[in-house]
């Protein structure tokens, strides 16, 4: 009867509808740098046959373009028009009207000297340093997560405990949650705080000090979990409270540094950016707090205190600054405003309003007051309008510049993280129905859910920033076919995984319903492991070529540019500055 009825129930609809909406996302991308590459194409082919036919001049065709060169070259002296002073072409228009340098087979991009740095050294120095451990906690984290969904494959690949799957799952989601996604969000913030307020005047000692402390945190952490030395609380909360006490004072040390630029900004009003960062920093300190005092975490009490930080952790720590780091970068990026501030103001709001209720809505059919529950249900659906506003917003922002996303190896990243926050948080409200939580819940499409929202939305959207950020601080671009190659491993691998898991998670769900054994679950469940796995080397891949890519950004070894351009010209000289009176 479940079976018969599965797609009649609005949850299900709805979630093959969010996947249709990603897949056609992603199809959209696949057209436009189609239409790019064939466009490339036939520019090369008219070139060539350019080329042949100037190689068949006749001398009569060649006597008249010379004589139309003459004609264009043509200048008059001074005295032929009125005025005793030589002719002047301020705006370049006579003497550079024919000129092309080269053929356009790509579209050319701006050169790396045109990129201006806005922040001073010592703080390029110090956002670069977050993005590089933020990078080396994705190495490391990933690593744990990929063997360990090998394991579920290979069980029996080995057997040493620190490398059980035990350990390593908690490792894993740790280090990409609290080293990873924390450290680079940090970072960005303290480019983008400075931005929008107009003024830098940031500790770079205190934030060395966040620095370490936070890195110190993870590693501590990542080591004590290995060894068997947890909590012993829930999920993303395996860390010994010394550890989290540490983390959270590194990154309270990060809000006041970044409280101190938005108190002294030159401009009167705060940028949304900024409602949204600040908010974040406040909030994910006060969920630590409640997370690890020890009062009300007994029987019920420790479930709902469960609820409450996972939820709080991801939505008003990872998603609030990163929302915030999005009203920053994408109009950046397209060189256009933000579509709608009033926009941005409502999601703000109703993102603050319902999602600090959200905690219990993974606890349905369990011993919490059944009015939590409903709570937890209501503002569930609430979320729509934060999520619908945001996403309006941002794709509405592309509207006049959806043409750059054939060429840009930044925009598709941002495309895709909209399209997941979306899905993603849309997908969330539905697994909160009562029907779909006894469906899915404690099976993997929780597991498929949660990467949809931490990596499809949370990772996607820092990899974006990070690609727009690091060339101006740094005036180095990564090798584009890179990015490229970055970007769909990434988005492939992820796909297989979520739909996997998620197909799998509806099959389990559906065997329990039906008071199947638990191990025909398990049976059932291989072949979508073995998917998953597949899905993980992927993603994993990508984010070795995003390290490399960071490396041929922030490398020392200069590249040897050669001035062209009046631009570049007058910024050689520039940074030449007077070096002809030095012996």
């Amino acid at each position: 009867m479940a079976e018969s009825s599965l797609f009649n129930q609005t949850g299900i609809q709805i979630t093959l509808a969010l996947m249709l909406i990603i897949i056609i996302a992603g199809l959209i991308i696949v057209v436009l740098k189609f239409l790019s590459v064939y466009s490339n194409i036939l520019r090369r082919r008219e070139y060539l046959e350019i080329q042949k036919k100037i190689q068949k001049l006749s001398p009569e065709e060649l006597q008249e373009y010379e004589k139309r060169e003459q004609e264009l070259n043509y200048e008059q002296t001074q005295n032929q028009l009125s005025g005793s002073f030589s002719p002047s072409d301020e705006k370049g228009m006579i003497r550079n009207i024919n000129s092309v340098e080269n053929f356009r087979f790509f579209p050319t991009k701006r050169r790396t000297s045109s990129f201006l740095n806005y922040v001073s050294p010592e703080l390029t120095k110090l956002i670069l340093w977050f993005l590089g451990t933020a990078i080396a906690w994705l190495i490391i984290g990933t690593t744990f997560g990929l063997y360990a969904g090998i394991k579920y494959v290979v069980p029996d690949v080995e057997h040493t405990s620190w490398l059980s799957f035990g350990r390593l799952r908690p490792a894993h989601t740790n280090a990409v949650f609290w080293g990873w996604a924390s450290l680079a969000m940090v970072g960005l913030s303290h480019y983008v705080v400075t931005r929008v307020s107009n003024v830098e005047n940031y500790n770079i000692k205190s934030g060395y000090i966040s620095l370490i402390l936070i890195n110190a945190a993870v590693l501590a952490g990542t080591i004590s979990l290995l060894a068997g030395v947890n909590n012993g609380g829930g999920e993303y909360r395996e860390y010994i409270w010394p550890i989290m006490i540490t983390f959270g004072i590194g990154v309270a040390i990060s809000t006041f540094n970044l409280f101190k630029p938005v108190a002294n900004r030159i401009v009167k009003e705060i940028y949304i950016s900024n409602w949204y960062i600040i908010s974040g920093f406040m909030f994910i300190v006060i969920v630590i707090l409640v997370g690890y005092i020890p009062v009300w975490q007994n029987g019920v009490g420790e479930t709902i205190t469960q609820g409450y930080y996972m939820h709080q952790a991801i939505g008003m720590w990872f998603m609030m600054i990163n929302l915030g780091l999005m009203y920053y970068f994408l109009p950046q990026q397209l060189n256009k405003p933000i579509y709608s501030y009033s926009l941005g103001a409502l999601a703000f709001w109703t993102h603050v309003l319902f999602y600090t209720l959200i905690g219990t809505h993974h606890f349905i059919f369990s011993a919490i007051p059944w009015r939590l529950q409903t709570t937890a249900i209501i503002a569930s659906v609430g979320m729509l309008i934060p999520v619908a506003a945001g996403t309006t917003n941002f794709l509405l922002t592309f509207n006049g510049a959806w043409y750059q996303l054939k060429t840009s190896y930044t925009l598709p990243f941002y495309f895709m993280a909209i399209i997941f926050y979306f899905t993603g948080s849309f997908q969330g409200t539905v697994e909160a129905f009562r029907y779909t939580n006894l469906l899915w819940h404690f099976t993997d499409f929780t597991v498929s859910h949660s990467h949809l929202t931490m990596y499809g939305i949370i990772t996607f959207m820092i990899w974006a920033f990070s690609y727009t950020l690091i060339p101006r601080l740094t005036g180095k671009e990564p090798p584009k076919i890179l990015v490229g190659i970055h970007f769909w491993l990434a988005l492939i691998g992820l796909l297989m995984y979520v739909i996997a898991l998620m197909i799998g998670g509806t099959q389990t769900g559906l065997m329990w319903m039906k008071k199947k054994p638990f191990i025909d679950g398990v049976i059932n469940m291989f072949p979508f492991w073995l998917w998953r796995a597949i899905g993980g080397t992927f993603m994993w891949i990508s984010h070795l070529i995003f390290a490399y890519n960071f490396y041929r950004m922030v490398r020392t070894k200069e590249d040897v540019i050669i001035p062209r351009t009046p631009a570049e010209i007058l910024a050689a000289k520039r940074q030449f500055g007077n070096t002809e009176f030095n012996s």
